[in-house]
């Protein structure tokens, strides 16, 4: 299988790497298919819509932010990246992850209601 995407280009992938969201994304709930991207040369992850490949979420894993950030043992946790030219507005959001089951190739969208957890979660500091 092949799609075009903004920021790899051309992609070609088994079915088997396809990650279903049952319920898709919020705001994005009739894309349930996508793939997890990740270059050798970036820090993020790229979650792309195989049904829509124009569409791609960046993603940061939420324990490299939050050491004690609650999870699924079954699922890794990403926060979605909000980017922005300028580092230091670059921000994530882990009031609401987004959790991946690479082996079951499975994904969900949760919100939490932790005052602990931001919107806009400053990925860099001065």
């Amino acid at each position: 299988m092949k799609i075009t995407t903004i920021k790899f280009g051309e992609i070609e992938f088994d079915s088997d790497k396809i990650i279903f969201f049952e319920s898709g994304l919020f705001g994005f709930e009739q894309l349930k298919k996508y793939l997890l991207i990740k270059s050798n040369d970036e820090f993020f992850y790229w979650l792309n819509s195989i049904d829509e490949p124009e569409i791609a979420f960046p993603l940061v894993g939420t324990r490299v932010l939050e050491v004690d950030y609650k999870y699924d043992d079954d699922f890794e946790s990403f926060g979605i990246v909000n980017m922005n030219r300028d580092p230091l507005q670059i921000v994530v959001n882990l009031k609401a992850p987004v959790f991946i089951n690479q082996n079951e190739k499975k994904g969900f969208q949760k919100i939490f209601d932790f005052e602990e957890y931001s919107l806009n979660y400053s990925l860099f500091r001065e």
